[in-house]
């Protein structure tokens, strides 16, 4: 055991007038420090993970001193790993702790994305512009042309991640948090039309993530001081990977990364997945959801539409997959998707988590991405407390 989050806090995502990056990061950091029964003098390092590209203040590690006057002085640093912003946030404060260097840290984890101009041409920016630059559509046409590639190796599976999306809508619809609260239902997902209309290759805008603002923020301290913390959630393990940033110089389909960072938690826990109560994945685009069950060790490779055609993650599935919602229907500020599949785990073992709540959940498994699977971020929670 590494480290346990002791308090958190989560905004509503979406798009959220009269809020900018830096009342986002306050409000949550504030929550979050409230929640874990602290006073801002306790919190010994602050990381704070934001893309930065999308707003002109980018520069944000020291807006959590805003908080109070207390963290002045205190050391806080800007993290960033594209969509897997938040994880390495967290990841640093979990070293931090591990050196013994500080025993309270402030993680959060923020983007304001719905006033920036081009959205798609910024969001590339996190893949390989040498090669995927070329591609048309930004990031949906990088995940429309892994779609298809899967397609030709697999066959068709445009049903099974109609399925996905709909699967995600209905949970996201429980979730107050949530950018979309709308059970779409299956056969909206499933049709292309003027409201659901092809994006990239086979992919229908049902199958991709939204442009999001929003932001989450969480404690972590060391084990010891979490054993006496009103509540507690441990890290069982947290592993990280990268590949190849080049699509070209890898088998993108066969998502090494995820399943390597999967395996070394696992390994890390002594757990295996079907010990799993449930899990919050990065759904950026329906066919990584389905790739992720594949990376996860749920079915064999090109099998992964077996689980959502046979129920297995729906909510009351054997393993619940997203039951938040997702990057789907929750939505996806990069900077605090990672942090927030933290907290939504965390309410969901202490079984704080209302209306999205897994039934007997004692064990999580996060896996946060950034690109097509190159930073590769998985962890397993549990209730310590």
């Amino acid at each position: 055991m590494t480290a346990c989050i002791v308090g958190w806090a989560h905004s509503r995502f979406g798009k959220l007038e009269g809020e900018d990056i830096e009342s986002l990061i306050v409000r949550v950091a504030a929550d979050a420090i409230a929640d874990a029964g602290l006073e801002p003098a306790d919190v010994d390092e602050i990381f704070v993970g934001t893309m930065g590209v999308f707003v002109r203040q980018e520069f944000a590690s020291s807006l959590a001193l805003q908080v109070d006057p207390a963290l002045r002085f205190k050391p806080a640093t800007r993290v960033e790993n594209a969509c897997a912003t938040g994880s390495a946030a967290i990841h640093q404060g979990l070293n931090a702790i591990a050196a013994k260097r500080a025993r309270h840290v402030l993680i959060v984890g923020a983007e304001k994305m719905t006033e920036t101009p081009n959205v798609a041409d910024v969001l590339i920016r996190a893949a390989y512009l040498t090669e995927e630059g070329q591609i048309d559509g930004g990031f949906a046409g990088v995940f429309g042309r892994i779609a298809q590639t899967y397609f030709q190796r697999y066959g068709d599976k445009s049903d099974a991640l109609a399925r996905i999306a709909a699967k995600n809508h209905k949970n996201g619809a429980a979730n107050p948090l949530a950018q979309i609260q709308k059970d779409l239902g299956y056969e909206f997902c499933r049709t292309v039309g003027d409201k659901n209309p092809l994006v990239a290759g086979p992919l229908r805008r049902t199958d991709c993530s939204l442009v999001s603002d929003g932001a989450a923020a969480l404690i972590l301290t060391d084990v010891e001081t979490g054993l006496k913390a009103d509540k507690a959630v441990v890290f069982r393990a947290a592993a990280h990977v990268n590949d190849f940033l080049p699509m070209s110089k890898r088998d993108v389909i066969a998502f090494e990364g995820p399943a390597l960072a999967w395996k070394k938690a696992f390994a890390t826990a002594g757990v295996g997945l079907d010990d799993l109560s449930f899990a919050e994945v990065h759904d950026c685009f329906t066919i990584a959801e389905l790739m992720i069950y594949e990376a996860m060790g749920l079915t064999k490779p090109g099998e992964g539409a077996r689980a959502i055609e046979e129920g297995w993650t729906e909510k009351t599935g054997k393993l619940p997959i997203n039951p938040s919602g997702g990057l789907k229907a929750k939505g996806h500020p990069i900077g605090a998707t990672g942090v927030s599949m933290h907290v939504l785990a965390s309410m969901q073992l202490t079984g704080t988590a209302g209306g999205i709540q897994v039934k007997d959940a004692n064990l999580a498994g996060v896996f946060n991405m950034g690109g097509a699977a190159v930073a590769n971020y998985a962890s397993i929670l549990e209730r310590l407390r």
